[in-house]
């Protein structure tokens, strides 16, 4: 006989002082599975007892700065009653009950054998380590930046820059949709040999996540004629096509490369300490096991700036180790110059992605001078160094830190 299965989903709720949670915690479970139970006939509660979500618990944790009771909610749901896919998921545990007042979704435990139908990181934090030749520090990404209208050799060029920096990856910027003047293949095919270029002068290989784009219908045979033209990762605004647009990218056999999350819209779901999603099981949970090698989300220190608790949850839900999935590389975006690396290495230790734009492109001596400040600012952090000492022989990380830590 098969043991059933089912999906724990925890909610914050917040209500009036003297609220029935345990009522309000069984309508959800009844409410989200068979619709009604009471008024069923019994042949009929027979049929659909396998059907019927169940209370965990219901636990009071205090009130907020309004007086208002705050609870979390455990409901479980059998999961036999959605198929194995994040739309369906959050359809039947969140979909209807978002609207339902005050309540959160903080967080979703899958059971293994449920988990085990999507697919992971293809690669993740091993995988991608083994294909750079890079062990024991953190990996340093740039990110292309003003580069609508750019054509093919401008964004060659800046490419080459980045690279000769010494960073590990380059990514599109996310907003990177119009191809007029550097069509998709043929820029991913400048900037491999412009990667080649510069590994020819600093003897490291770059990666390049190109950013998918266009119609859904259309995505997976652009990712497919990516791969095929040399492209060596992908980006994907997730968010906005979907977490089955990544479970899907990933598990196909023809996408050979890693792919990479990017956050955008998550700050419409997460903010709110009263509605949404939060941000570890949006940026973290569901982003892995849909697929996602990297995850890009707002780091605790930069201009888009999250609860630093809230940005070391996502991490650790992206590199949980017990989860039988591969882990994902955390990269904390945003805002980030060298002056910070000591703080993201504290936080996150080596698997990470440290991750700047402006922190790189804005450095007074150029492109490669950004990176190689951000270079010097790792190699400290890792052995042990104080920026300021690093510094001392490192003349790009001197001026950075001249630059922004003000």
């Amino acid at each position: 006989m098969t043991t059933q299965e089912f999906v724990h989903v925890t909610y914050l709720a917040h209500g009036k002082p003297g609220t029935d949670w345990q009522k309000k915690a069984q309508g959800i479970a009844v409410g989200l599975t068979v619709g009604s139970w009471t008024d069923l006939p019994e042949a009929r509660k027979d049929a659909m007892q396998k059907h019927l979500g169940h209370v965990v618990s219901a636990e009071e944790i205090g009130q907020d700065a309004h007086g208002l009771s705050q609870t979390l909610l455990t409901v479980a749901y059998p999961t036999i009653n959605f198929t194995p896919d994040i739309p369906a998921l959050l359809t039947s545990v969140f979909g209807k009950l978002s609207m339902d007042g005050k309540i959160r979704l903080v967080d979703i435990e899958l059971p293994p054998a449920f988990q085990s139908k999507f697919p992971g990181p293809k690669y993740g934090i091993d995988g991608i380590r083994k294909q750079l030749g890079i062990e024991n520090r953190p990996l340093l990404m740039s990110i292309f930046k003003s580069v609508i209208g750019y054509d093919i050799d401008a964004l060659a060029e800046a490419f080459y820059q980045q690279a000769l920096g010494g960073v590990d990856l380059v990514k599109d910027d996310e907003i990177f949709f119009d191809e007029t003047y550097a069509p998709f293949e043929k820029r991913i095919e400048a900037c491999r040999l412009a990667a080649e270029r510069a590994k020819e002068q600093t003897g490291k290989f770059t990666l390049y996540a190109a950013n998918l784009t266009g119609p859904v219908t259309e995505i997976f045979d652009k990712a497919r004629r990516a791969v095929d033209a040399g492209a060596n990762a992908l980006l994907l605004n997730v968010l906005t096509y979907g977490y089955d647009v990544l479970h899907r990218l990933a598990a196909d056999p023809k996408i050979t490369v890693p792919i990479m999350a990017h956050p955008a819209m998550a700050g419409a779901m997460y903010p709110s300490e009263q509605y949404g999603i939060a941000a570890p099981v949006l940026l973290g949970k569901l982003m892995r096991i849909a697929g996602a090698d990297f995850v890009l989300y707002p780091s605790a220190y930069g201009s888009v700036a999250m609860e630093r608790g809230e940005t070391l949850k996502i991490a650790q839900a992206l590199r949980a180790e017990h989860s039988g999935l591969n882990r994902s590389f955390p990269v904390p975006s945003a805002g980030i110059h060298p002056g910070l690396v000591t703080k993201l290495y504290d936080d996150l230790g080596n698997d990470q992605i440290i991750n700047a734009g402006g922190g790189v492109h804005g450095h007074p001596g150029g492109s490669a001078a950004g990176g190689r400040a951000f270079v010097a600012a790792i190699d400290a952090v890792v052995a042990g160094k104080t920026l300021t000492e690093a510094a001392e022989h490192a003349p790009e990380l001197k001026t950075a830190l001249e630059l922004w830590n003000k």
